[in-house]
């Protein structure tokens, strides 16, 4: 039994591998070719040393390793690079990259103008993350009525907020997850526990959306739950 959940598991890696190399080709053509250059470049260079100081086999070992490392680092980085450069420019861009930062309670949409520029909402031991996707002189006006309004609820607890762009001042796409991880922990985990309850009952935009009156029209069905 272990055998096959192994094996399961192993397929299932690889798969998610071969994936992400045709996801990442589609974007960087030249993928292939880099990651080749890297391995056979790596490999070359600790054999040579090896024939240098008469160890060619110890040194053929640990080329391999060290080559299959170094093709592991360039083909994540790259396929990265090219996730970000898929998303980079499309709404909800930001929500994306928010939901994928591990330790971080993530609400999209919290607040949405006329011209769909938003605001995100993230929360966790740094505090408050507000991050805005738009117009930038809009959604200036966005994230201050929304670190009003939370302020209300949680004003002893730390807020930053980021308006998503390349321009000076503002944060790239690319530098979400890393903004994140960097600021400072100031919250135990209860305390973060807390405040997610506390801004759960401001909701965001889907809870607080207004429900229609009036009798449903005829041949409309409420939708069933999963």
């Amino acid at each position: 039994m272990a055998r096959k959940e192994t094996s399961e598991s192993s397929s299932g890696r690889l798969a998610q591998i071969v994936q992400t190399y045709k996801m990442t080709r589609q974007a960087d053509s030249k993928i292939g070719l880099v990651l080749a250059a890297v391995g056979i470049v790596t490999f070359g260079v600790i054999l040579a040393l090896g024939f240098l100081i008469n160890h060619p086999i110890y040194a053929g070992i640990l080329g391999f390793l060290v080559a299959l490392l170094a093709t592991a680092v360039i083909f994540g980085r790259r396929a990265e690079r090219a996730a970000f450069g898929q998303l980079d420019g499309k709404p909800g861009a930001a929500a994306a990259v928010l939901q994928n930062v591990r330790g971080w309670t993530v609400t999209p949409a919290v607040a949405m103008n006329k011209s769909q520029d938003v605001v995100h909402r993230a929360v966790g031991k740094a505090g408050i993350v507000l991050v805005g996707e738009g117009n930038p002189n809009r959604v200036k006006g966005l994230l201050a009525a929304e670190k009003k309004k939370v302020s209300r609820v949680v004003f002893d607890v730390p807020v930053h907020d980021y308006i998503v762009g390349d321009d000076e001042g503002q944060l790239p796409l690319k530098k979400i997850r890393t903004t994140l991880l960097r600021l400072p922990r100031t919250l135990s985990g209860p305390k973060t526990t807390e405040v997610n309850d506390r801004l759960r009952a401001l909701g965001d935009l889907m809870s607080n959306m207004p429900i229609p009156k009036g009798p449903m029209p005829k041949g409309m069905r409420m939708p069933r739950g999963r």
